[in-house]
């Protein structure tokens, strides 16, 4: 609210004898509306581009972004074909801050028990192993190169982009599962070790942030490291939780699909509202991460509700185009003269280099402790290596930093669309040298085009 009146009063639409103009306020609004819509449209024609040449759909929709941008057609300066500044992004905010909250959602409904007895003791191990690899060694590498260009990249910005490159794409890595219907070893470890390794990843991010904060403001104190991060973290926890039994109890109350898909949407929505509520406790500050919250509202929910399985699916068409305007405006924040910057671009390459190290090393290693099949330990850390959705919510969280936060935000953009444009096809010849995928030929959302090999069965 107080944005949108700065705006007015920029524009001079703010009259003193008219307080309240609605021609200007629907202007406003339709300019809004067309850029949303401009976006949208242009990320799905590009995702049809994106599948000709086997690229994943989310790739598509940061390009989209950009073009929208300021750095392209909103630099034409034309309200309403496309974002003219970063004031007109930042308007849209309560959207990237829902999309977050189903994000997150989603995840928990990844992370249920039953699935996780399966695999036991190795999953558990190896996600927490491989999120932890990649946090110290991306924290290591950075903190070295802070010491080396300390103009270039500040301590704060080196100890949060560790924990933030813990943080594995779910949706990239299952969306190759699902599409070459891959079964094996490799994929019955792989599917609770992506849901474990985002919940350890918030986990990590809560405490990595906490001292970031610390560090810049020179309160260097137990309460504020230690103590508020953990708060946050239980307190999270604990409001995830009664949310998801609350949710679960008015649930019974309704029978129709549509009805309870309804106040699913309404519950999310109420935890993502809730988890910003802040307050002190004494010197102890009191708050809440809304990913880690709507993530285990997720969890608990689907872990005591016998049809959250279905209700889950029909939440996620609902939600398909909440995320493709997410990952929209991600793209169209994107600060690109930063990347002018050599030493900015470096700082990026550093990153993924250390990251993927991070992941296929601590991967191969906690692998081979717990007694995994050669092919599982070879090339499970390549398919770790997709990110987007959670690495983008935190670098959402990091704006008090103030210029260490605009460096993170943009490093985990440049580094989202450079593993997003590799990481599902690494993580698809991964999965196929290690005997999960078996080539079946081409397939479409039309059904399966046989194969032009010898033996391929006809055309019906």
């Amino acid at each position: 609210m107080i944005s949108y009146i700065r705006l007015l009063l920029r524009n001079k639409l703010f009259f003193k004898r008219k307080p309240y103009n609605y021609q200007n306020r629907k202007y406003f609004v339709m300019t809004v509306l067309l850029s949303i819509s401009i976006g949208m449209i242009a990320a799905m024609l590009l995702s049809r581009l994106a599948k000709k040449v086997q690229l994943p759909a989310v790739t598509a929709y940061l390009v989209a972004g950009i073009l929208v941008g300021p750095f392209c057609l909103g630099a034409l300066g034309i309200e309403g074909l496309g974002f003219v500044g970063e004031e007109s992004i930042s308007n849209l905010s309560i959207l990237s801050d829902v999309a977050l909250g189903f994000i997150a959602f989603s995840i928990g409904n990844e992370f249920r028990l039953v699935q996780l007895k399966k695999t036991g003791r190795r999953a558990t191990v190896i996600g927490i192993f491989q999120a932890v690899a990649a946090t110290l060694i991306v924290d290591a590498a950075l903190i070295a190169l802070h010491f080396i260009m300390p103009d270039k990249i500040g301590l704060p910005a080196a100890i949060t982009l560790g924990a933030i490159a813990s943080a594995t794409a779910p949706a990239a890595t299952l969306m190759v599962v699902r599409q070459y219907k891959a079964k094996g070893e490799l994929t019955d470890l792989l599917l609770p070790i992506v849901a474990l390794d985002d919940a350890v990843g918030l986990i990590l991010f809560a405490v990595s942030f906490g001292v970031a904060r610390a560090i810049q403001s020179g309160a260097i104190d137990v309460i504020y490291i230690i103590i508020n991060p953990l708060v946050e973290i239980a307190a999270s926890l604990v409001l995830g939780s009664v949310m998801g039994f609350i949710m679960d109890w008015v649930e019974q109350f309704f029978h129709s699909r549509s009805k309870r898909m309804s106040i699913s949407i309404a519950f999310v929505m109420l935890t993502v509202a809730l988890s910003m509520l802040k307050f002190e406790i004494g010197p102890v500050h009191v708050g809440f991460s809304s990913l880690l919250v709507c993530m285990m509202l997720g969890t608990i929910f689907c872990n005591i509700c016998d049809y959250s399985e279905e209700l889950m699916e029909r939440v996620d068409g609902w939600t398909t185009p909440l995320f493709v305007i997410f990952f929209m405006l991600s793209g169209a924040e994107l600060d690109l003269t930063i990347f002018s910057d050599l030493g900015i671009v470096f700082i990026g390459v550093l990153f993924l280099t250390a990251r993927a190290v991070g992941k296929c090393g601590g991967a191969y290693l906690s692998a081979k402790w717990t007694n995994c099949p050669p092919n599982v330990c070879k090339y499970l850390g390549v398919t770790l290596l997709p990110q987007a959705g959670v690495a983008l919510g935190m670098s959402l969280q990091v704006a008090p930093l103030g210029a260490d936060g605009v460096l993170i935000r943009n490093i985990v953009l440049f580094s989202v669309m450079v593993l997003e444009l590799v990481g599902p096809l690494m993580a698809k010849v991964a999965l196929t040298r290690a005997g999960d995928i078996v080539p079946e030929g081409r397939t479409s959302a039309r059904g399966v085009v046989p194969s032009k090999h010898k033996g391929a069965l006809p055309k019906q």
